[in-house]
């Protein structure tokens, strides 16, 4: 076993791959630790594998998996865990937003005794827009969820072994690791660090893309959801008993005549409305009880390092044959 695996989702980083490596091993260097680099080709189209197969052939400790599409990266992290063997695992992008000169001081706070050493970024950079729609959520996301979520708390984290083989322990499809990284529990500290520019290329993660990843957050951790909507029909249920009770007193006493068409219109619009985000909400309950009953894999393997596809059995590397199978070779 490695001292250290260093696990990288890759999306078209085709650009940026062999800067990062190249900075990976200059922050390891000092430090004489065993390691392998641990890369996941998450379906690129601009040749990004054939980066990965020419430094798998230049250095023995880059290991690599390729899915046969873009499956996101939460699967990717998977496969990545899944491929570690070291007796700590980093998780990082490939963009060079998660600086690999940090990784030596994870290391030395892993040493005394934590499970989770947390890079948690501040939000120097970015637009005014940005930076508070996420402040915003961050501040949903600890009044609802069930789990702790720290703003600036990413990927860019060290895990103990049996921190790793936890999260390897949920089966679940769909995965929000930002949540489930604070499910397992275990002992954790963190340190602020300078939000970094990519190094090259364009985000993946536009507008839309960051909000249903948000909803993802949200339905993911709590049902909160479910139990807003029935408070929200009992509201209605007694403000319209009270409206009524008002037009019935205000007929009796005043003998004015009740209003009819904008009330009646009036209320049907704000019902339908209600009953549509209360269908959309069940609906996303719904839909992920569904794609966990299927049991599909959460990614299937197109090729390794070794140059060997998955056989069709075994493309799970994400299925539930090898939770029963332990980590994959």
């Amino acid at each position: 076993m490695v001292d250290l695996s260093i696990v990288v989702p890759c999306f078209n980083e085709s650009e940026v791959i062999d800067s990062f490596h190249r900075a990976v091993l200059d922050a390891l260097r000092p430090t004489r630790l065993s390691f392998e680099v641990c890369y996941v080709d998450d379906g690129s189209g601009d040749g990004t594998v054939e980066r990965l197969r020419a430094l798998a052939r230049t250095d023995p400790r880059v290991r690599y998996t390729s899915f046969s599409r873009n499956f996101g990266k939460e699967a990717a992290l998977l496969a990545g865990m899944r491929m570690a063997g070291g007796g700590a695992v980093v998780l990082m992008d490939a963009d060079l937003q998660h600086p690999p000169e940090l990784v030596p001081r994870m290391v030395e706070l892993h040493r005394q005794g934590f499970d989770q050493v947390i890079a948690r970024r501040d939000r120097s950079g970015e637009g005014a827009v940005r930076k508070a729609f996420s402040r915003a959520y961050y501040r949903l996301v600890r009044r609802f969820m069930e789990v702790e979520v720290a703003d600036g708390a990413g990927d860019f984290r060290l895990l103990s072994r049996r921190a790793v083989d936890a999260l390897l322990c949920l089966p679940e499809s769909n995965r929000f690791s930002k949540g489930l990284f604070s499910w397992i529990g275990f002992d954790t500290v963190s340190f602020p660090y300078e939000n970094v520019e990519r190094a090259a290329g364009s985000s993946k993660w536009g507008g839309r893309r960051l909000l249903n990843y948000g909803i993802d957050g949200l339905l993911s951790f709590n049902s909160r959801p479910l139990r807003l909507a029935i408070h929200t029909g009992l509201w209605l249920f007694v403000s319209a008993l009270l409206y009524a009770l008002w037009i019935v007193g205000n007929a009796l006493v005043s003998g004015v005549d009740t209003p009819g068409y904008a009330t009646l219109i009036t209320a049907i619009v704000g019902l339908a409305g209600v009953q549509l985000a209360t269908l959309g909400v069940i609906g996303e309950y719904v839909g992920r009880i569904y794609h966990e009953v299927k049991g599909r894999p959460h990614y299937v393997v197109r090729e390794t390092e070794r140059g060997d596809a998955a056989p069709a059995g075994a493309v799970a590397a994400g299925g539930r044959a090898a939770q029963h199978a332990g980590r994959p070779s």
